[in-house]
């Protein structure tokens, strides 16, 4: 029998995380194979910060739409305008960013493989990854090689079922969403360059529904954790409440979303997890693609640093990098969806403290910077008290 291809890394996964670490181990000399298993579009509201552009070089015409501002509305149907000024919010359609983030990591090196990661054997020289053929159940095609795998196939991966007993002990979103056209005439309150945000039971009783332009498309969808709940029908409430309901829909998807970083990201030996298989959803906002594609690019760092010194502690510095990072980030988001969305009274009082000029400017701050903003230490002090007066319900709604 002939030896299987042999590799420095088998990512398996080709999302922005997955895209993200194959092409930065090819510009660093590792032979790196990319394996994804094609036809899946994650449902997601496709926004992008300026840093994310910039960060990872993104040309400008992957982007669909360019948002200026946010609309929130409470469950009394209260709407708070958020506009950003002097920037904008880039938007993207997930099957052609994706595709265009693997097309990138082909040309720096990777390649690239259509089919499904069927599970894989460890011994002293490496791993043993057995792929299967392009569909669900595809049989057995090939054994390959690898010094260490990047597990980045998204929530529920079945990496990390290999890598970490623990792995799907993380709280989930279960988000479902509807490509529609976007209207073409002034129908209905739709706007083009806003994102629009409900905070209402009636759409989700612990999350939000939204409404994302997308330029000829828009995504609509809602997102919860409680088992029961119809986001099909949330999704039919939102589309009407939006004018959206005659709008034709070009396709429907459904997934979940991970809301709690894992407490480990590798196995200790050969393996690390990138993207939704790690964890990385901010909790509140269910932002994704930014964090994806930053935990993607440190875990080929700890591959690369794996690769050249053998020690496998060096996979544990990805999760230590990006917690150090973003950690306080997500502590301060997870709070903040633990306790405002917990009811529509509490919903209520959330959407009227975003009335707040100061709430506002440092919402877009954090947002596009990607990180807690100090710069204001006076505006932090007055939001701590408008807060704590809406918290002892002393503050106007």
């Amino acid at each position: 029998m002939s030896r299987p291809e042999t590799y420095d890394a088998v990512v398996v996964g080709g999302g922005p995380a997955g895209a993200t670490a194959a092409a930065d181990l090819a510009r660093a000399g590792r032979s790196v194979l990319l394996l994804d298993r094609g036809g899946r579009i994650k449902p997601c509201g496709g926004a992008i910060p300026p840093r994310l552009v910039e960060e990872f070089a993104i040309p400008l015409s992957l982007l669909v739409a360019r948002v200026t501002a946010a609309r929130i509305v409470s469950p009394a149907e209260r709407e708070v305008a958020m506009p950003i000024h002097g920037g904008f919010v880039g938007m993207v359609d997930r099957e052609s960013f994706d595709e265009w983030l693997r097309a990138r990591a082909a040309r720096d090196g990777a390649h690239r493989l259509t089919g499904t990661f069927q599970g894989m054997t460890h011994d002293a020289d490496g791993v043993s990854i057995r792929i299967g053929g392009s569909g669900r159940q595809g049989a057995l095609s090939r054994i390959v090689r690898a010094r260490a795998v990047i597990g980045a196939d998204g929530a529920r991966s079945v990496v990390a079922r290999h890598t970490l007993p623990d792995a799907e002990n993380i709280p989930f979103v279960f988000a479902y969403h509807e490509i529609v056209h976007s209207p073409t005439a002034s129908d209905c309150d739709f706007d083009g360059t806003r994102c629009d945000v409900y905070y209402q039971g009636r759409m989700s009783p612990d999350f939000y529904g939204w409404v994302f332009p997308h330029g000829a498309t828009t995504s609509v969808g809602v997102g919860t954790a409680l088992k029961g709940f119809s986001l099909r029908q949330a999704t039919d409430a939102l589309r009407r409440r939006a004018g959206l309901d005659r709008a034709e829909t070009v396709r429907g998807e459904g997934a979940p979303i991970p809301l709690r970083p894992l407490k480990r990201w590798d196995n200790g030996r050969d393996t690390i997890l990138a993207g939704d298989a790690a964890g990385v959803v901010a909790p509140a906002s269910g932002e994704g693609i930014y964090y994806a594609m930053t935990g993607g690019r440190l875990a080929a760092e700890a591959v690369d640093a794996f690769c050249a010194s053998g020690d496998p502690r060096s996979l544990a510095m990805a999760r230590t990098r990006f917690m150090r990072r973003h950690g306080a980030v997500f502590w301060v988001l997870g709070l903040m969806q633990q306790f405002w969305y917990r009811d529509d009274k509490r919903r209520e009082r959330f959407v009227s403290i975003c009335r707040d000029r100061d709430v506002q400017r440092l919402t877009w701050d954090a947002y596009m910077n990607k990180a807690l903003v100090r710069a204001h230490p006076a505006a932090h002090g007055r939001i701590f008290l408008k807060n704590m007066a809406h918290l002892m319900g002393l503050a106007p709604i």
